[in-house]
């Protein structure tokens, strides 16, 4: 409220305007001294319309001598301090209760803390690896007898059913006890164990502490205290991968929990502190002596009278586990993750049927194991043309390295990166009959060369592909654009990084994991692709997967030059060494300095690729594509496919009486031979072929390692290597 000065009035009862700042249950107006001469400040205003009269604001301001200022701050009561004290704790309550919902819920107590065990079988139901936890169901502290309990809050938390989570005392006793005794006694309740190795990490710290603290809290807060036990016994580590106390009293006594012995409980009690130590599988003197402290202590606690103790004989173990299945294989573990998520969260031990060919892996293991590998490592993957993997080797021994070079190692695919390069000019509307220079690339920074070191004028595509051109590669990339090529990979399911703008992307110098190559193959042989590679049976697509996930396919004339093409690479070029009696198709490949060496194909309802190489990327000593994993490649699939060896062929007798004569046959060609001039015949297990032509017979093999084609013609007999 604002006054006149001279007539002592209100402003409001004279028709004048009320300030804004006016307050109705202030005192009467402060009247200053009229003759004061003091200039006007914010406290003084003039009387709108009659610049003599003044008044003053009925709260006092900062004398303007002072130089004025703000408006002081309001003084508040202690009740408005006391209110909004409540309400922020109430707000760091309720963040509090939110954070301990997300990071601990209570569900996940009643979870096994281990993922428990997961038995892998083959297709065919042979089991072939087992992994994780050994857990069991839980237990219910009403079914247990008391001697099981008593033993376990005696050395562990004798006060449980007194605290709330935390236990003073205890930490106190457990502080003098280290003192006095020199032995490390744990201050722990049971719920805060419970807290630690359900929703925390092992690091030691004040603030994982205060965590804990809060945690066990918040359990004592919703669960019953025989809840908070039966949690903790059916989670807590017993040793030898041992989770909960039912899988431990089946473990070391082949005994239900229900049924235990006072001695037996002891003894699994006294585990806790240290499982891997005490375990009595691996020292059971130690776990003897632990078990005399829990006796100990249960005598302290008043569970048992010094007689009874002094009577408990030692128990004697029952082990009865007699697997021999291997904890991993290179198979299992590529599955095992996928496995997991297949699994339901649980107590019970698992079995899960896998794609895994019982038969075909022991045949790839064969191919493997015969091939003259020396100090090189090899990895090989067989899958079917919707993915499924049914062979896997990562290398020579899993025992020596687990390491899997079928899935982990990213290697340069060599010249099997070409498919890639070619089905990009196929849907650019390149034909395999379309001609592409040979000649050695002169100019440019990047002048790859052929391998062989033999060029002309220009080849075929089917040719160039054929005989792994690395000229005529790079010319093919130049002209179709690494971007298109880059595409035509992603489409078939490479996700290893591939840079635009090298050439020498063309001759696979970008790396990948084998099964991703092989993979891309799958894609040609099913014409669906991508395929993805899965170790378990893929479910049926309905009409909704087919509108959401749509896959791609080529065009019945990109198919089948993409397939003449690679028909060609086996029956006439690089990789002739893999060479089957049904139609078979596939790509050599060697990285540069015979680093990394490859065949990757497909025939009848299997697509497998090879590779071997040297761990540290030395090159290879005479070893490339087409020779020894063309090999390993058709052994494998001689097997799989159930081909046998051709057997020595009788020598036909004589027949003077025959309508024909070889004299009297002038040319080659003008033989009987049928369609046998077409194909090539195996000469031995080797990768040895002959391939009869019109006018000339050909055999091509490996000497000392370099293939060679031997050719018979009108001129005589022309030796030539064969490059890649």
């Amino acid at each position: 409220m604002a006054m006149d000065i001279l007539s002592g009035q209100s402003g409001g009862k004279r028709g004048l305007r009320r300030w804004p700042w006016s307050r109705k249950k202030r005192p009467g107006p402060i009247f200053d001294d009229l003759d004061d001469e003091r200039p006007l400040s914010p406290l003084y205003d003039t009387v709108p319309g009659d610049p003599e009269r003044r008044r003053i604001h009925d709260w006092p301001y900062p004398d303007p001598e002072d130089g004025g200022g703000p408006l002081p701050p309001r003084k508040h009561t202690r009740w408005w301090w006391v209110s909004r004290g409540f309400a922020v704790l109430l707000f760091l309550f309720i963040l509090l209760i939110g954070w301990l919902a997300v990071t601990a819920p209570l569900s996940k107590s009643l979870e096994p803390i281990a993922p428990p065990e997961i038995t892998l079988l083959a297709a065919d139901g042979t089991p072939i690896a087992r992994n994780g936890a050994v857990v069991d169901q839980p237990v219910q502290v009403a079914d247990l007898p008391p001697h099981v309990v008593d033993a376990f809050l005696a050395i562990e938390d004798r006060r449980f059913y007194d605290h709330w989570g935390g236990d003073p005392r205890g930490i106190a006793r457990a502080a003098w006890s280290n003192l006095t005794t020199g032995r490390t006694q744990g201050g722990s309740t049971i719920t805060q164990q419970l807290a630690k190795f359900t929703f925390l990490t092992p690091e030691q710290s004040l603030t994982r502490k205060a965590r804990e603290a809060l945690i066990a809290f918040w359990l004592e807060a919703w669960l019953t205290k025989d809840e908070i036990l039966e949690r903790y016994l059916s989670n807590a580590y017993f040793g030898d991968n041992t989770y909960g106390l039912r899988a431990a009293s089946l473990h070391y006594f082949y005994r239900q929990p229900e049924k235990l012995r006072p001695e037996q409980a002891a003894m699994l009690a006294g585990l806790l502190q240290a499982p891997s130590r005490y375990a009595p599988t691996r020292n059971f003197t130690l776990a003897e002596e632990r078990m005399g402290t829990v006796i100990g202590a249960m005598v302290e606690a008043g569970y048992l009278t010094e007689a009874e103790a002094a009577a408990m004989p030692v128990p004697k173990l029952d082990v009865r586990d007699g697997s021999t299945l291997p904890t991993g294989t290179y198979f299992a573990d590529w599955a095992l993750p996928e496995a997991r998520k297949l699994s339901e969260i649980g107590y019970a031990r698992q079995t899960i049927t896998t794609t895994l060919d019982a038969r075909l892996q022991n045949a790839a293991r064969r191919a493997v194991e015969r091939a003259p590998l020396g100090n090189a490592q090899v990895a090989l993957v067989a899958m079917r043309p919707n993915g499924e993997v049914v062979a896997m080797i990562g290398g020579k021994d899993y025992a020596q390295s687990p390491f899997n070079r079928a899935t982990q190692a990213h290697r340069q695919p060599g010249s099997t990166f070409k498919l890639f390069v070619y089905l990009a000019a196929l849907k650019d509307g390149w034909n395999p009959d379309d001609r592409i220079e040979n000649r050695a690339i002169e100019q440019g920074s990047y002048r790859p060369r052929n391998a062989s070191g033999n060029y002309s004028d220009s080849l075929t595509l089917e040719e160039a592909f054929a005989r792994s051109s690395n000229v005529a590669a790079v010319r093919l990339f130049n002209e179709v654009g690494s971007e298109k090529v880059i595409e035509v990979a992603r489409e078939f399911g490479v996700t290893s990084p591939l840079p635009e703008g090298y050439p020498s992307l063309a001759l696979g110098t970008s790396t990948m994991t084998l099964l991703e190559l092989t993979a891309a193959y799958a894609g040609i042989a099913a014409n669906e692709f991508p395929v993805v590679p899965r170790a378990f049976s893929a479910e049926e697509q309905g009409w909704f997967d087919w509108i959401w996930n749509p896959t791609g396919s080529l065009s019945a004339r990109e198919h089948g030059a993409m397939e003449k093409m690679l028909r060609a690479a086996v029956n006439r070029g690089t990789g002739r060494a893999a060479m089957l009696r049904v139609p078979n198709y596939g790509k050599t490949g060697t990285s540069q300095d015979n680093r990394d060496a490859l065949f990757v194909g497909y025939a009848g309802d299997l697509v497998v690729g090879v590779w071997v190489g040297n761990d540290d990327n030395s090159p290879l000593a005479g070893v490339h594509g087409g020779g020894l994993p063309a090999r390993i490649w058709r052994d494998f699939m001689r097997q799989a496919l159930g081909e046998q060896v051709a057997p020595q062929r009788a020598q036909p007798r004589p027949d003077p009486s025959g309508p024909v004569q070889p004299m009297d046959v002038p040319n080659l060609g003008d033989l009987p031979l049928g369609d046998l001039r077409l194909e090539e015949i195996p000469l031995d297990d080797q990768g040895t072929r002959l391939r009869i032509g019109e006018d000339t017979a050909t055999i091509s093999t490996e000497i000392d390692g370099v293939p060679v084609d031997i050719r018979f013609d009108e001129t005589g007999i022309s030796l030539q290597e064969r490059g890649e």
